[in-house]
């Protein structure tokens, strides 16, 4: 049962599950996820219901198309808010880039089925953790007492300093998926090159590339250490938790580890990305 703080306001949290949020930590902030779909062929399951992290990989592995993904009907996010409103006095929703997925677009024909003026859809002009972030940043704000346009606000101010930088491990996945206009430059050395991305704005860029993923990994590094002071960082792995472990250890003299979240990015991600990815997705600290 949900408690009111003196404020007297009660806030709710919907992201979608290309936010990769760790169940645990969506739990604890009270985070509501919408599973978007996952296509593998003929069949469609529902990210991280019936479909696991494990089970995503595997069937990645020996898939002979990539899987795509699609949103989530219109109803559910209409459903999803006006559950939440039964025992809220407002609902923030904040989703995967508008120029990235069609999320955006069926959560905001949702929320115009009820009343618009408690609920706020917010684009996150970023992916997976950039988006995770956000929905976190939102949930310390409800939990605050603050009301809903001041937790909007606080998403507002921060979705500019979210940052996702990563080291892909072959270009092969991004190339076919055809997300990126930029892939065809590398089909002459696909075995070679490791490009380094970012997401920011809604746009995917090769900043850098290099050929060894020891040098793409020293990369990473040195892009964190020229972010500045972080407020939240999370070390996000395609399928490589050892090396996203390591990776963590090593960049704990940058931000602290025992603060660090150790995320497996799911379908959006690994699709794209294939396995063997690393990636940092953090917040600069504000002023």
């Amino acid at each position: 049962m949900d408690k009111k703080d003196e404020s007297g306001v009660i806030i709710k949290i919907v992201t979608d599950s290309t936010s990769d949020l760790p169940p645990e930590m969506a739990a604890e902030l009270d985070i509501t996820v919408i599973p978007c779909n996952v296509h593998f062929g003929t069949e469609t399951y529902l990210d991280g219901v019936d479909l696991t992290r494990q089970q995503f990989y595997d069937k990645l592995a020996t898939a002979p198309e990539l899987p795509t993904t699609s949103a989530p009907g219109v109803g559910v996010f209409a459903e999803t808010y006006r559950r939440l409103l039964e025992t809220a006095d407002g609902v923030v929703a904040i989703h995967v880039a508008s120029a990235l997925s069609a999320v955006y677009s069926a959560a905001c024909l949702g929320a115009e089925r009820l009343d618009q003026t408690r609920i706020a859809v917010l684009d996150s002009r970023s992916v997976s953790m950039g988006l995770g972030w956000l929905a976190v940043i939102a949930a310390r704000a409800a939990r605050e007492g603050l009301n809903l346009a001041q937790v909007v606000e606080r998403v507002q101010v921060a979705t500019p300093r979210v940052r996702l930088v990563a080291a892909i491990n072959t270009i092969t996945h991004l190339w076919h998926s055809g997300r990126v206009h930029w892939g065809v430059a590398f089909l002459g050395t696909l075995l070679d090159i490791k490009p380094i991305v970012e997401v920011r704005d809604s746009a995917v860029q090769a900043i850098a590339r290099v050929r060894t993923r020891k040098k793409a990994l020293a990369r990473l590094r040195q892009l964190v250490s020229e972010m500045g002071p972080l407020q939240d960082l999370a070390v996000l792995h395609t399928h490589a938790p050892e090396l996203a472990r390591r990776f963590a250890d090593e960049i704990a003299d940058l931000f602290p580890r025992e603060r660090m979240a150790i995320v497996e990015a799911g379908t959006v991600l690994g699709t794209h990305v294939g396995p063997g990815g690393i990636g940092v997705a953090c917040v600069l600290a504000g002023e």
